[in-house]
């Protein structure tokens, strides 16, 4: 038989290769995926295209290695919104001992088809968190939702929390967990351990570790797009998703303190620019890290009117800087800066906050600069007239021809009629006592030539 070397399609032994290389992907494995830290952009990106990954490349099931201890509302919805149109099991486990799934984890958790948690680890406290606090009915009695707002809670707080506990309580439902203790984790802040958890019904199992959470999975029946499916996960190998470099950009440029610098960097460069126009580097720096500061405000829980103080705030001192005020303005613009900085955020999840020191930072060098501003002003009007003809008078010149009885002398490149009451002939020195016209009122300097 004569052997045909392109027998096999170009596309078929890329992949061929590819699976050769990547053997967790060759085979219908686990797939675990880390969801670590506070609940943003970035980990929503890396959580959503590791389980479009994983259903690709014909997994068994999927892994969510929970601890957080919350995150933004837009960011979990859009993991869940994966996880609920998911084609294969998608396994919660809150891990390791000591780990939590607080907060939007805890409504990742209830998503899950099977909720697990490993022991000393915990979760709850579901409450939207930028409320501050649980709205109340007089006598201190939680609102069941029904009820008209109190005075402890106004009416948009009230319409969050019941929009989070129907959520939640939808969830519960689905998956056949403890909805009424889904509620209290939204209204009250419930929390539980994993002990408690497994006993009220809000998980399935516990399990001490990865291995040990494969070997309770083996032969449980979960409903998966709407079809029954028995798990066969003894001795199934599990390829652990990392995390790409897409996923750790993102998670560097959505850093609120990260995307704070990237857009004084930005607009700095760029006035440094205007002002000084054709050197180009602060142009394009300036440009790019503005760029890049704006995608991250774009996935960001941004206050509009904070971002709005700090351009405002930006603008006052540049004009300082420009067109002095003796301060006014330089004044201003620091008190717009360090207040739409503080409001720039708004949200009061853990991690999404711009740090204090660093606003300090920013604002100290800004007040130096102002201060170097206004003392090299001050310099500037103590000293002499530099500009105009009025400088002139004081200066001494030398006649550098006389015709027709008219002196004429050269002053700062230039070629002036002197008036003299003394005889002037070539080479005298004169100093200029006033300036009449185009004329020059000079006294002779005696017995001096050059």
């Amino acid at each position: 038989m004569k052997w045909k070397p392109l027998a096999m399609p170009v596309p078929a032994l890329i992949l061929s290769a590819l699976l050769a290389l990547l053997p967790g992907l060759a085979r219908a494995d686990a797939w675990l995926i880390d969801v670590h830290g506070a609940i943003g952009p970035a980990t929503a990106d890396h959580m959503v295209r590791g389980l479009e990954q994983a259903q690709a490349a014909g997994a068994e099931l999927v892994i969510l290695r929970i601890d957080t201890p919350g995150g933004l509302d837009v960011a979990m919805r859009e993991m869940i919104k994966s996880v609920l149109a998911a084609q294969i099991p998608v396994v919660g486990y809150v891990a390791p001992s000591g780990a939590r799934a607080a907060s939007a984890g805890t409504y990742l958790l209830y998503a899950t088809h099977i909720a697990a948690m490993a022991p000393g680890t915990n979760l709850g406290a579901a409450t939207p968190v930028q409320i501050g606090g649980m709205p109340q009915l007089p006598g201190g009695q939680p609102d069941d939702g029904d009820s008209e707002p109190a005075q402890g809670g106004s009416a948009m707080e009230h319409k969050i929390v019941n929009d989070a506990v129907a959520y939640i309580q939808s969830l519960a439902q689905l998956r056949g967990r403890n909805a009424a203790w889904a509620e209290r984790a939204v209204r009250e802040g419930a929390s539980l351990s994993a002990e408690d958890a497994q006993q009220e019904g809000v998980i399935d199992l516990m399990a001490s570790s990865v291995e040990d959470l494969l070997a309770q999975l083996n032969g449980r029946e979960v409903e998966v797009a709407g079809v029954t499916r028995t798990l066969a996960t003894s001795g199934i190998a599990v390829y652990q998703h990392p995390v790409d470099w897409r996923s750790e950009f993102l998670a560097v440029i959505t850093d609120p303190n990260i995307a704070y610098v990237l857009m004084l960097v930005g607009i700095y460069g760029l006035i440094l620019e205007f002002y000084n126009p054709g050197i180009g580097v602060p142009g394009v720096v300036g440009a790019v890290c503005l760029l890049l500061a704006l995608y991250a405000f774009q996935v960001l829980p941004v206050s509009y009117s904070g971002l709005a103080l700090i351009i405002l705030g930006i603008g006052l001192m540049t004009t300082e800087a420009f067109t002095p005020s003796f301060g006014i303005f330089g004044l201003g613009g620091v008190v717009a800066f360090v207040v739409g900085s503080i409001m720039l955020m708004d949200t009061d999840v853990p991690g999404y906050q711009i740090a204090m020191p660093m606003i300090a930072a920013f604002a100290a060098v800004s007040i130096a600069v102002l201060v170097f501003a206004l003392g090299m002003v001050l310099r500037a009007r103590r000293q002499l007239v530099r500009t105009g003809i009025e400088h002139l008078v004081g200066t001494t010149a030398t006649v550098e021809s006389v015709s027709n009885g008219v002196a004429r002398a050269r002053l700062d490149g230039e070629l002036w009629e002197v008036d003299c009451m003394d005889t002037l002939g070539p080479e005298d020195r004169v100093v200029v006592k006033a300036i009449d016209g185009l004329t020059l009122k000079v006294s002779k300097e005696k017995g001096v030539k050059t």
